[in-house]
């Protein structure tokens, strides 16, 4: 089924093609951090992982304790070098802990954070929804450049 799915506490998983089309974007290699903002059930998590492998690592945050829990279970043997923490309550993403080579955000804050930019390596990509557009943010030189991809989507609110 492609579309949103229900996973409780009020939220939802992406539809997959979307996943898909933003997994594209973000384009993750072996070995790279990546930051997961908004990992929900720990569904992108998990595929963050595969992609990246054994030799890099995935930080999912999630503001919603229940899906903290939810996706650390999901998680949970398979992928040792993914992990779910609790997202801060006043800072977007883990900036004590960056930079990362990928930031995936799933949620829409209407903008492109400039908190979540300053925690990309150099070289490295962001995508994320803002305004309902699809957004990409490459930092290239230390300085940020973005550019809209293809298309109009939905999400939840950024908190």
């Amino acid at each position: 089924m492609d579309a949103p799915i229900s996973i409780g506490f009020g939220a939802t998983n992406s539809q997959p093609s979307t996943v898909a089309y933003m997994l594209d974007l973000l384009d993750p290699q072996p070995g790279d951090r990546v930051l997961d903002v908004g990992s929900g059930s720990g569904w992108t998590t998990a595929l963050l992982a595969e992609l990246v492998g054994p030799e890099g690592s995935v930080t999912g945050v999630e503001i919603v304790g229940g899906l903290v829990e939810m996706g650390r279970a999901n998680l949970a043997e398979r992928w040792p070098w993914a992990r779910i923490i609790p997202a801060l309550q006043d800072r977007l993403g883990l900036p004590d802990s960056g930079p990362y080579e990928r930031i995936l955000v799933s949620a829409d804050g209407g903008r492109v954070p400039q908190e979540l930019e300053a925690q990309l390596a150099d070289g490295g990509r962001m995508v994320l929804p803002a305004g309902q557009e699809m957004m990409v943010v490459d930092l290239s030189g230390g300085v940020p450049v973005r550019r809209p991809a293809a298309g109009l989507f939905s999400f939840v609110p950024l908190r």
